[in-house]
């Protein structure tokens, strides 16, 4: 067994679940298992692998989408009964997959080809190798979304800078009414201004240099968490009662000028309020607007396991799901980007964003490069409630020393 494969045998702690298996039918078929982790693209992926199915008559793709998604993958790749092909997130799980070579080496494939770089590249960040296991396929956005209407009302423009984004929160606060809606009490959204943070003001080669042992959370991460405790001060009366879906409804009922969130909640928002007038710009997380990078990351990822009896047939499949038309609708359905050059996103909502992505000024999610064995969420929620900056990037450099001790 494989390094990797023991370090997730020895990190789960669910009982083992039985493997669905693939071959070839009986009824002729080849039949191959498509692994995805978001359970919101199911009914999109749904349409795609029915278009497929049609039109490649001697293969039949079925989807699996179970909950808890990243916990069975690990599971059955520790029972050897890894799916053909798997679609989930560039994150640390994908990276302790890769390390444990359970993917095909796509570095020279074809699949490759029209795949913008910035994004190939970061999946080699996050894996700290060479060779690339997967292809990137959607993409998403970290970034403050804010209401039209109230910023007309108020007369206000978008800020550019961190200090404007201060003076802004400031001018909707005087005027009686919430700058940020935060939600709190669902730890995941309290990493939200750290992952724009952190990459923009500390770069992302601090998290390379992290695990060279060459740097500290406690040498370079006082900025961000100032910053992380400014913005409490323009929030609402309940940050740490609200959560996700109170958020969403809030927002997109007019309850708060701006929401730090991702893309990946427009469709929440509008299930809401279909008409909501959403703008949504880059978090300017300094004063020099030339410098700040929009927080854009893989959010699905396609790989095809190295093991399957149908590689052939399943970079078929890999390369069905790439082509303009499919990638075009997923994306349009799930409010996404793409990471196929020259397939656009065309949501007015995103419109601010566009420059930003067409231009390659992005930058990767900061927890991507964090193992999740730290907890890295309850740390930012705790230290958001006890604001104690000591104490937190203490706590960083503990938990990350910690996960790095059982390697």
């Amino acid at each position: 067994m494989k390094k990797g494969r023991l370090l997730l045998a020895c990190v789960l702690f669910v009982s083992m679940l039985s493997g669905c298996g693939n071959g070839d039918g009986t009824d002729g078929k080849i039949k191959l298992e498509f692994f995805q982790n978001k359970p919101e693209a199911k009914g999109s992926f749904d349409k795609l692998i029915a278009k497929f199915n049609q039109t490649h008559p001697g293969i039949e793709v079925s989807q699996i989408n179970p909950p808890d998604a990243e916990t069975v993958l690990k599971t059955r790749v520790v029972k050897n009964d890894i799916p053909d092909v798997i679609a989930l997130g560039a994150t640390d799980t994908y990276s302790i997959l890769a390390q444990s070579d359970i993917f095909t080496d796509l570095t020279q494939s074809k699949l490759l080809d029209n795949i913008e770089p910035n994004y190939i590249q970061m999946l080699k960040d996050i894996t700290g190798m060479d060779k690339v296991t997967a292809v990137p396929y959607a993409t998403n956005a970290n970034g403050i979304m804010y209401n039209k209407a109230m910023f007309k009302e108020m007369g206000l423009t978008v800020p550019k800078t961190w200090d404007e984004l201060i003076a802004t929160a400031q001018k909707v606060k005087d005027n009686g009414k919430i700058p940020f809606y935060f939600t709190y009490k669902d730890d995941w959204q309290t990493n939200l201004p750290f992952n724009a943070l952190a990459p923009n003001l500390v770069g992302i080669d601090f998290f390379k240099q992290l695990r060279e042992g060459k740097v500290t959370f406690k040498d370079k991460f006082r900025e961000v968490a100032e910053k992380q405790l400014k913005l409490l001060d323009y929030g609402h009366g309940d940050n740490f009662g609200k959560n996700y879906a109170d958020g969403n409804r809030a927002f997109a009922k007019g309850e708060a000028a701006m929401y730090i969130q991702g893309s990946w909640a427009i469709p929440e928002i509008r299930k809401a309020n279909p008409k909501a007038d959403i703008g949504f710009f880059p978090f300017p997380t300094g004063n020099d607007p030339d410098k700040i990078k929009l927080i854009s990351g893989v959010d699905s990822l396609l790989a095809i396991s190295e093991d399957t009896k149908h590689k052939k047939e399943a970079e078929e499949f890999v390369s069905f799901l790439l082509e303009p038309e499919n990638i075009g609708q997923y994306i349009q359905e799930q409010t996404a980007f793409a990471a196929v050059k020259g397939v656009n996103q065309d949501d007015p909502a995103v419109a601010e964003l566009q420059p930003y992505l067409k231009k390659g000024k992005v930058l990767d999610f900061a927890d991507h490069y964090l193992p999740a064995a730290m907890q890295l969420n309850s740390i930012v929620q705790g230290f958001l409630q006890n604001r104690n900056i000591d104490s937190y990037l203490q706590t960083l450099d503990r938990e990350w020393d910690k996960v790095q001790s059982r390697k």
